[in-house]
């Protein structure tokens, strides 16, 4: 088995990417996009932002590029053009026609699907939960609707390589630009895409097979797939291989505990063969955890402490549910209603720039809460809460189907009669209007100050977030919310002067560092596949069956099952005839091998010999020379028995020696007995054949 991490991906928005390759089948784990990087561009033109000069060129920034020395940037250096989007770093070193599997664990990591599905010869089958497809769906139409508006503005993308990605552009970057175009090594401009069309995205979501979680899916009779919950967001799973060499499980971004989505199925992973762990988001609390030690020990000894006390494993999972972040989480919510609910008492509106789909929904809950709670000399219906995005009502709707997905409070809303959801109600009752686009007829007609907005994208390059922010981005009375993992300082840069409140929040994204041993320890891996980058806080020693892995390092892993199953049709099984040499019982069978669902299988063959007839295929041990002889006498053979000290030098012992059996009638042949193996010579086929025969009456055999 090979293993390759192509990424480790940056929290929720940019999962990791990984290619396996299992029983000679190329898989890879998920497709992200790397959206943190479209902070390189300018939203709009300098001639439609009051802060550039409206008679300047689209040209012009290209010209002050050339001739400026390293400062501090402006939104005169973000590139004024339609911009590309950059994939896996990695990705596009790959062949795509050699991909035979692609895995999606959330619909962040299906939303580069499209670049390799409409590339030439990609025939890959395309595995995810049914939410995620949907999910994943909705966010790709929208994302090309978004980009359209730069379509407007910089009008249509050339057919060849843009101007900003010509080296004599890229070299007179500053270098915090430069650094995301090129990467560190300068080796990253491959990976930037045009976008794909809305018709690439129909024909991605065709291409899906879509499975509910714990459901089989059986690829070429080889590998069975299924996905299990991760809890990360509504729909998202990790999942488990099975073949003939042993069950793999890969665990991606996951969280125990979740306030919208179906909690972390542990259960379904424990005592795999190989556990494939690409969580990297404990990785920005690491030094926080370094510094809590009494949270968190070292996993120390042999591969056998991964499986010990294995009577207290439902101890250890318990502990995985204790502090999951959910109350951390709510009193985040929290504050940013109260932040919300300030700026709109101040007279200022709230932006709201987050793209999590679970955190949406209970900000939408939260908001509504405290709006009608709070002193406002205003009631609800004077303060609008506006969605916008050109796939939300869609989205929204399809939250309130899917109950199969959604955790256990959510669903036993659904057996009281109530919405799984509080927007449902809140739609309604037109607390919450929902709006296709910022230029909607109807939303103009409505539209209110002060207000508060959902609206993507949360890298603020896309959608009607760019307009309101161009709006506010001077009242200092009003508020952004974004979300971590964004440089603020380069997203913001178009916008700037800012009088805006900025409040920037992080919300869990995986698995803890202080969660990892109880987790290793619950699910009990035989071996596991565990990132370099974590292993200062994890120390394993030398003997356990761990393998570290780094960022675009291939890593081959050991055969993880040595013994094979097969299952054997009734009627060859009562052919067996059970032979024992050294411990070992052997029998020899005939039929046709076929691989099913996974699993060996021994049918019976469409002709089936006569056992009598059988020749013995495989013997052991060394012949009686005189049984031998006595053999060949009854089929009228006569021959001697003859010592050679084969190898001996000045009466020394002979270092192979070998006992002969010479034939001399009815044609002369040779028959050698060494320790390691025995030869027979003849020149007549008709003897050599007689002599075979009797060799199988003298030896061990099937």
């Amino acid at each position: 088995m090979e293993f390759t991490c192509l990424s480790k991906g940056d929290g929720f928005h940019f999962p990791p990417c990984s290619m396996l390759n299992l029983c000679g089948f190329r898989i890879l784990l998920d497709c992200p996009i790397d959206f943190s990087a479209l902070t390189i561009f300018s939203p709009v033109p300098p001639a439609f932002s009051g802060r550039f000069d409206v008679e300047s060129s689209q040209t012009e920034p290209v010209v002050r590029k050339r001739q400026r020395i390293e400062k501090q940037l402006d939104a005169n250096d973000l590139i004024f053009e339609e911009p590309w989007y950059k994939t896996v770093k990695s990705l596009h070193l790959w062949d795509a026609s050699f991909i035979d599997i692609v895995l999606i664990s959330s619909p962040m990591g299906m939303l580069g699907l499209p670049f390799l599905t409409r590339s030439k010869g990609f025939a890959a089958k395309v595995y995810a939960t049914e939410a995620t497809s949907r999910i994943g769906q909705l966010l790709m139409e929208d994302l090309v609707s978004m980009h359209m508006e730069f379509r407007q503005f910089y009008g249509p993308k050339d057919s060849g390589c843009p101007q900003w990605m010509r080296w004599e552009e890229l070299q007179v970057l500053p270098s915090a630009l430069k650094e995301i175009a090129l990467g560190k090594d300068c080796e990253e401009l491959g990976a930037w895409m045009p976008l794909y069309s809305a018709a690439d995205v129909k024909d991605c979501t065709r291409r899906v097979q879509t499975l509910k979680y714990a459901e089989e899916a059986c690829y070429n009779g080889t590998l069975i797939i299924k996905p299990f919950s991760s809890g990360l967001e509504i729909g998202a799973c990790n999942w488990t291989i099975s073949c003939p060499q042993g069950n793999t499980a890969c665990i991606s971004n996951s969280i125990f505990g979740s306030s919208h989505a179906m909690e972390f199925d542990y259960d379904a992973l424990q005592g795999n063969d190989l556990l494939v762990y690409s969580d990297f988001s404990s990785l920005k609390t690491m030094e926080d955890a370094e510094n809590n030690t009494n949270n968190f020990g070292p996993v120390t000894g042999t591969s056998s402490n991964l499986r010990e006390e294995d009577n207290h494993w439902q101890e250890a999972a318990a502990t995985l549910l204790k502090n999951d972040g959910t109350s951390e989480e709510a009193e985040k919510l929290a504050f940013i209603c109260t932040c919300s609910i300030d700026s709109v008492k101040a007279g200022g509106s709230v932006l709201i720039a987050i793209d999590r789909l679970g955190i949406l929904l209970q900000l939408l809950e939260q908001l509504s809460i405290f709006l009608e709670s709070s002193t406002l000399s205003v009631d609800l219906d004077h303060v609008p809460v506006y969605i916008i995005s050109s796939v939300a009502e869609k989205l929204l709707a399809y939250m309130n189907i899917i109950p199969e997905w959604l955790c256990k409070q959510r669903q036993e809303k659904l057996f009281s009669g109530e919405p799984l959801f509080g927007h449902v109600k809140l739609m309604k009752e037109r607390k919450i209007q929902v709006f296709s686009a910022v230029h909607s007829p109807e939303l103009l007609k409505n539209w209110q100050e002060p207000c508060i907005v959902f609206s993507p994208h949360w890298s603020l390059r896309l959608g009607a977030v760019v307009h309101l922010l161009r709006r506010w981005c001077s009242d200092q009375n009003s508020l952004l919310v974004l979300e971590s993992g964004l440089d603020a300082n380069m997203a913001l840069l178009p916008f700037k002067p800012m009088e805006m409140k900025i409040l920037q929040c992080s919300f869990t994204s995986g698995i803890g560092l202080q969660k990892v041993q109880p987790l290793l320890k619950t699910l009990q891996p035989k071996s596991l596949l565990f990132p370099k980058d974590l292993r200062c806080p994890i120390k394993f020693s030398e003997s356990n069956k761990i393998y570290l892995y780094h960022e675009n390092e291939m890593l081959c892993i050991p055969r993880m099952n040595h013994s094979t199953e097969i299952e054997i049709v009734t009627d060859l099984a009562y052919t067996f005839k059970v032979k024992s040499w050294k411990q070992e019982s052997m029998s020899r069978l005939r039929g046709e091998l076929f691989m099913e669902h996974g699993k060996y299988r021994l049918l019976s063959g469409s002709k089936t010999a006569n056992s009598q007839q059988q020749r013995l295929l495989l013997h052991w041990g060394s012949p009686d020379l005189e049984k031998l002889l006595t053999e060949l006498s009854k089929k009228g053979i006569d021959g001697s028995i003859k010592q050679v000290n084969g190898g001996a030098i000045d009466g020394a012992e002979p270092e192979n020696p070998a006992t002969t059996l010479l034939v001399h009638h009815p044609s002369k042949a040779l028959i050698e007995v060494r320790e390691a193996c025995t030869v027979i010579t003849a020149a007549d086929e008709n003897l050599a054949s007689q002599i075979s025969d009797a060799m199988d009456s003298v030896l061990g055999g099937i």
